[in-house]
């Protein structure tokens, strides 16, 4: 059976189970419904390769997280308690912001009825999707409904799969990787279908943040591929070539294969498309990666000439530029496309999995994409004899390293490295991993035994709360308000799991 056919036969998955978001308890359905390597966005495309010279792919990044700030201490969304306490900071933005969620389902179908061939890609958290409903915002939703799962906007919108809670995979505990990524299939399943979710291939990790720990990153993409996705999008500081250099200036522009090898010596690979030049949100804001675009040409892949492509992600909601400044530039470029070459020649908007599936229907192979692998990971593998690598052997060579080179470590890397999410951050970092280590003393031999505990409504519960301590916001503002929710989340965790 397809996994299309498959994916039309089975029952719609329920949004909320007990009032809380439908994060698990369909794990074998839903590994059915990706796991299948046909073209997604292949067969709807309106892009021919030998027409594109340059291509520009842009994503916008939403999140708001959870916190037990409602009555009663009562689990809300930021954006409900925005609404609440208009009078505190930057809260009169709250409706703005709930706009930009909204817009794409809005500016989407009115550049199509001009005549334009945009794309976007889209990154929501499972935390603001929850809130969404939560708040009853159900006009943003339908918005985004129709444009992901009507026929006539596709392939112009591509979601991007994420970590359920917005949390930063290189402190994340490993074992809860993989639930994080289940967690937010399951969720966009149960809002969007089966069949949207079988087109969601690229992933987006919080805060662009990637593990560079050899073990870490190596059950990630494991997780990554096991959960059928094709692509990761990287911050282009957070990888080096396998020299240990920095990335060639064109080589940002091709997609490249990120290998990870573990203290095992096992070795994993996953395609990545590069995303460049920083956090500045006014990259996209004003279209930068359109007008960077228009400077690129063609590039070679083995036998293969393939288009340039700009990528480019940002906050979607989060200042000034995104909130005013991005729709007239969005329009604006989209125009201008379309009077150079009618949107389908020259350069083009052209979402990652659209691209990546035209250029290899076309006969490249992923085998020849430059190799990279995580930055700093070059000076551990330096320090280890490769033919006989061990977990001491690596956990030597990085204790050595620290104390010799004062600019290693395997905290990760991201697009904010002036910021850290683990130093300062004990009194959380601590809490959580006590209660990830007790949620899986408690679950993981009964789901062994008997995956169906996975449906049960205290697994539910107590994964929520496992998955939100672990929010990359708890670790982000400082001491104060923010780590107390962490503290406040470990604590109702830790007393279901004790049950």
């Amino acid at each position: 059976m397809t996994a299309a056919t498959l994916s039309t036969k089975l029952p719609s998955l329920p949004e909320l189970r007990s009032g809380l978001p439908n994060i698990c308890g369909w794990e074998a359905e839903i590994s059915d419904v990706v796991t299948e390597n046909k073209p997604v966005f292949l067969p709807n495309t309106n892009l021919k390769l030998e027409n594109i010279a340059a291509g520009f792919a842009c994503a916008l990044h939403m999140h708001q997280p959870t916190i037990p700030a409602g009555a009663n201490g009562q689990l809300i969304s930021n954006l409900q308690y925005m609404f609440e306490h208009p009078g505190e900071g930057d809260n009169h933005n709250a409706e703005p912001f709930a706009y930009c969620y909204r817009r794409m389902g809005e500016f989407i179908p009115k550049l199509i009825a001009e005549g334009c061939n945009p794309r976007i890609m889209l990154d929501y958290s499972g935390n603001l999707l929850w809130g969404l409903r939560q708040l009853g915002r159900d006009d943003i939703l339908n918005d985004l409904k129709k444009i992901t799962c009507e026929p006539q906007y596709q392939p112009y919108i591509e979601w991007l799969g994420t970590m359920w809670s917005h949390a930063v995979v290189p402190s994340t505990p490993i074992p809860d990787i993989k639930l994080h990524i289940q967690a937010w299939q399951h969720h966009f399943a149960a809002i969007f279908g089966y069949d949207a979710l079988k087109r969601v291939k690229g992933f987006s990790p919080p805060e662009m943040h990637l593990p560079n720990h050899p073990d870490t990153l190596y059950e990630y993409i494991k997780a990554l591929k096991e959960c059928g996705y094709r692509w990761l999008m990287v911050q282009e500081h957070s990888v080096e070539n396998m020299d240990g250099s920095g990335l060639k200036q064109e080589q940002k522009y091709i997609p490249n294969r990120l290998v990870a090898r573990n203290s095992q010596g096992e070795s994993i690979s996953i395609t990545i498309l590069i995303k460049t030049q920083g956090s500045d949100t006014k990259l996209v804001g004003q279209m930068q990666p359109y007008y960077e675009a228009k400077g690129r040409g063609k590039q070679q892949i083995g036998n293969v000439t393939i288009p340039s492509l700009v990528t480019q992600i940002a906050d979607g909601e989060n200042g000034g530029v995104m909130m005013n400044e991005f729709p007239s530039a969005f329009f604006k470029a989209c125009h201008e496309v379309r009077q150079e070459g009618g949107g389908k020649s020259g350069v083009v908007a052209i979402n990652g999995t659209e691209y990546l599936e035209i250029i290899e229907a076309a006969g490249v192979n992923p085998e020849d994409y430059p190799i990279c692998q995580a930055v700093n990971q070059h000076k551990i593998w330096q320090e280890v004899d490769s033919d006989k690598v061990t977990p001491e052997k690596v956990e030597n060579a990085i204790a050595k390293l620290k104390q010799i080179d004062h600019n290693f470590h395997i905290d990760g890397a991201s697009w904010t490295n002036d910021l850290s999410w683990v130093k300062g951050y004990e009194n959380v970092l601590e809490p959580m991993n006590q209660l990830s280590a007790l949620f899986h003393q408690k679950y993981d031999s009964l789901v062994q035994q008997d995956a169906t505990v996975t449906q049960r409504p205290d697994y539910q519960e107590a994964l929520l709360y496992n998955l939100l301590v672990q929010t990359s916001c708890f670790r982000y503002w400082g001491q104060g308000i923010w780590t107390d929710y962490a503290r406040e989340f470990y604590r109702r965790g830790e007393a279901l799991v004790r049950i």
